[in-house]
C-alpha cells in the first residue's frame, strides 16, 4: 500500500541542491522514513539519478552499527564519492551516530553532495534540532496523515473514513489495523512508551505524574483558552496539587518542542497585534489526544476544530486565534466594549483567511453568531465558515463562504473556491 504524501515530497524537491542539510522532523511513526527512502528516492531514480549516486543508510539496522563511532560514517561516504556529479546522501535515524552534527557539517564542505536526514529520538523530536547545524539546516516538518492522505489509502466510504480519522487519528500504521482494540492499544503504546519516554529521558523529569496530568487536562480542554496561571489553579482546585505557573510553562514548552501539542496565540485583528495570554493548544494528532482520555470525550466539534488547525498548518499557514473588538450597544443605550472570536486567522505570505469551525449551523441564530465576527472585520481577505455537514458550497451577501468539512479537507484548493 503506497500512501501519497505529495505536499512533503514537493517540499523536498524544492529544496534540492540548496546547500543545506534537509532535516526531516516530526513525531515518531508519522512517516519520515517512508517519505525519504521510498517516495523521495523513487523521485530521484525516476528523474535519472544513477543509483550509485544515492548513498542511503538506515542507521537503526543492526548491519550498520559500525557507523556509530568515530569517523567511520564520514569516511565511508567519502569513499563512495568517486566523481564530480551530485551524490544524494539519505540518512535515517542519524542520531545513532556519535557527534552526528560535526559529521554532517563536515560533509557539507564536499561540493557535490546533497544531504537529507531523519531522526526519531528525543533530540530529533525537538523543534530546535535545526540549530544543531549552525544555520545550515533546512527543516521539513512532517505531520501525521491529513484526511486526504488517509482517505487515499482507506478501504471504505468517506463517511466511515471521517469517523475513523477523528477517532484514531492519522498515524500511518493505523490504516493497517483491523479492529478498535488493536488501534487503541497501538496509540496507547506509542504515547506511553515512545513519546513520553523520550521527553522524560531528554529532560530528566522527576515529577512524571505532573506532566501526565497536564496532558490529560489539555486533552480534555483541547481548543479552549488557557495559560500557566489558569492551569495552576486547575491543579490546585481539581487535583489538590500545587504546581507553579513557571513549572507548567516549562512543561508546555517541552510538549511543544516535542511536537505533541501546538500553541495558537490570540491576534487582535483590528489592532494588528498579538495578545500573549491566554492561548489555545491543539494536538498534533487527534488519535493521540483521544487515547489520553481513553476515548471518553470524542466530541466531533472539538476534534473537527483540532483537525482544521492541523490541516492549515500542514498546508504551510501560520495559524492564530482571531479577536475582533467591537462596541456593542446594550438596552440602556450605552456601548460596551466586547471581544468576538474568529477561530483561525491563517497567514501564508500575502495570503490571509479568516476561518470559523462551526460544526453545526441548525438555525439563523447560530449562523448569525458565526458570521458576526467575520462581518466586523473591515478588510478584503476571504472569510470562511466550515461545518460538519456534507453541503454544497455557498456564498452569502457578505461574501462569506460556507462549506462542508470534507470538501475543505479533500480539496487542496478549497480555500480558493
Amino acid at each position: 500500500m503506497e500512501i501519497k504524501r505529495d505536499i512533503y515530497l514537493q517540499r523536498l524537491i524544492a529544496r534540492k541542491h540548496n546547500g543545506l542539510i534537509k532535516v526531516i522532523t516530526g513525531i515518531r511513526r508519522c512517516g519520515k522514513s517512508y517519505l525519504l527512502f521510498k517516495l523521495f528516492k523513487k523521485h530521484l531514480l525516476q528523474t535519472g539519478v544513477d543509483a550509485q549516486h544515492i548513498i542511503d543508510i538506515v542507521l537503526d539496522d543492526p548491519e550498520n552499527t559500525s557507523f556509530y563511532t568515530g569517523n567511520t560514517l564520514y569516511n565511508y561516504i567519502k569513499s563512495k564519492i568517486t566523481d564530480h556529479r551530485t551524490y544524494y546522501i539519505l540518512l535515517d535515524e542519524v542520531q545513532y551516530v556519535e557527534k552526528f552534527e560535526l559529521i554532517l557539517n563536515g560533509l557539507l564542505h564536499i561540493e557535490n553532495v546533497d544531504i537529507y536526514v531523519t531522526g526519531s529520538n528525543s533530540k530529533f523530536l525537538s523543534s530546535d534540532i535545526v540549530t544543531e547545524f549552525r544555520g545550515r539546516g533546512d527543516e521539513v516538518h512532517i505531520y501525521p496523515l491529513s484526511f486526504a492522505e488517509y482517505v487515499s489509502a482507506y478501504e471504505g466510504s468517506e463517511t466511515e473514513a471521517w469517523k475513523e480519522y477523528y477517532t484514531y487519528g492519522g498515524l500511518p500504521s493505523i490504516l493497517s489495523m483491523q479492529d478498535d482494540e488493536q488501534k487503541s492499544n497501538y496509540l496507547y503504546g506509542q504515547f506511553q512508551n515512545v513519546y513520553l519516554k523520550d521527553i522524560i529521558e531528554r529532560h530528566r523529569l522527576q515529577h512524571v505524574e505532573e506532566l501526565d496530568e497536564l496532558l490529560n487536562i489539555l486533552s480534555s480542554d483541547v481548543g479552549s483558552y488557557t495559560n500557566p496561571a489558569k492551569l495552576s489553579q486547575t491543579f490546585k482546585s481539581v487535583k489538590h496539587v500545587d504546581i507553579s505557573p513557571i513549572t507548567l510553562s516549562k512543561y508546555l514548552k517541552i510538549l511543544q518542542e516535542s511536537f505533541l501539542i501546538s500553541q495558537a496565540l490570540r491576534y487582535d485583528v483590528k489592532g494588528k497585534r498579538y495578545i500573549n495570554t491566554p492561548a489555545k493548544f491543539y494536538f498534533e494528532d487527534a488519535g493521540l489526544r483521544n487515547v489520553r482520555l481513553n476515548f471518553r470525550q470524542n466530541e466531533e466539534n472539538h476534534l473537527m476544530e483540532n483537525i482544521v488547525y492541523n490541516e492549515l498548518r500542514m498546508r504551510g499557514f501560520r495559524v492564530d486565534v482571531g479577536v475582533v473588538e467591537i462596541l456593542d450597544k446594550v438596552d440602556t443605550g450605552r456601548y460596551l466594549r466586547k471581544q468576538l472570536e474568529v477561530d483561525f486567522v491563517a497567514n501564508l505570505g500575502s495570503k490571509r483567511y479568516y476561518i470559523q469551525s462551526a460544526f453545526r449551523m441548525p438555525d439563523p441564530a447560530k449562523q448569525q453568531q458565526e458570521e458576526r465576527p467575520l462581518i466586523k472585520i473591515n478588510d478584503s481577505f476571504k472569510k470562511i465558515i466550515l461545518i460538519g455537514d456534507d453541503i454544497k458550497l455557498r456564498r452569502d451577501d457578505y461574501g462569506i463562504v460556507t462549506m462542508g468539512i470534507r470538501e475543505f479537507l479533500l480539496n487542496p484548493h478549497s480555500l480558493e473556491l
